[in-house]
């Protein structure tokens, strides 16, 4: 498959992955990046190496893999204006959310392979997850060269395009209920008496560690919960005020409203 990649919209999103992207090994000279200021281009050139334009139809020419970075709303005139130019044999992939691979197939050359996909925020640092759904025409092939694209980025999982709002609501969003959480702890530190620069340490570490045992023991989270929480002791006391106060049920709420807001927007 042919190795050059162009990103169109490269902004926070399309840079981590464009960053992934040239760190799972991808030359700089096969990239190419859409931009609409040019302090944005020099930041991209200076600091990744890379061509960038803000011409999108030159950007599509001759590129393998195109990245649709630009938001959900704009998708549409995007791809009717790469339509004429793009390889039939390129692989489309898309971080907009809510737009259905239909909404794609149906805008590009017949055959031309479409996979959705769902990073987060964390993909910046190499600590992301992104789900990927293939299209119509995405082959086992077509799926491994996205996998690669995000290899830079974190962890990829393959799951049914159906899931893809779930996978929205759940780590598409999850870093800012995370920093939701780590905010209120914090604030919490600071109200029994820490200064706000140790209860902000000690939130936000507490947090990393949490999350790394967890991923790293593969215990399920309940086992994990219990071995912190003696009975009778300040963790099953401050457990009982969270269930009190209907924090779980407020997780279940809020992600269903961010699973719903995803599929609106693809509406």
């Amino acid at each position: 498959m042919n190795q050059r990649l162009a990103v169109l919209g490269a902004g926070n999103m399309g840079e981590a992955v464009l960053a992934g992207a040239l760190s799972a090994g991808w030359a700089a000279s096969d990239v190419v990046a859409t931009v609409r200021t040019e302090a944005k281009a020099q930041h991209l050139r200076e600091t990744y190496q890379v061509a960038t334009t803000s011409d999108n139809v030159a950007a599509v020419r001759g590129a393998g893999l195109v990245l649709v970075g630009v938001k959900p709303k704009d998708v549409g005139a995007l791809l009717d204006e790469i339509a004429p130019a793009i390889d039939p044999a390129a692989v489309v992939v898309t971080v907009a959310a809510g737009h259905p691979a239909a909404f794609y197939e149906q805008r590009l050359p017949a055959g031309v392979a479409v996979v959705r996909s769902v990073p987060n925020t964390p993909a910046s640092i190499g600590a992301g997850i992104t789900a990927i759904a293939p299209g119509a025409a995405a082959t086992q092939a077509h799926l491994e060269a996205v996998e690669h694209l995000f290899a830079g980025t974190g962890a990829v999982v393959r799951t049914a395009e159906k899931d893809l709002d779930a996978v929205t609501a759940i780590s598409g969003s999850g870093p800012a209920y995370v920093f939701y959480v780590a905010d209120a702890l914090a604030e919490a530190g600071v109200l029994l008496g820490l200064t706000r620069d140790v209860a902000r340490r000690l939130a936000a570490q507490t947090l990393l560690g949490a999350s790394r045992l967890m991923d790293e023991s593969g215990e399920h989270p309940v086992l994990l919960r219990e071995k912190v929480t003696s009975p009778g002791g300040t963790t099953a006391a401050a457990l009982r005020a969270l269930d009190d106060g209907g924090v779980r049920a407020a997780f279940l709420t809020a992600a269903t409203a961010a699973r719903d807001r995803a599929a609106a927007l693809g509406g």
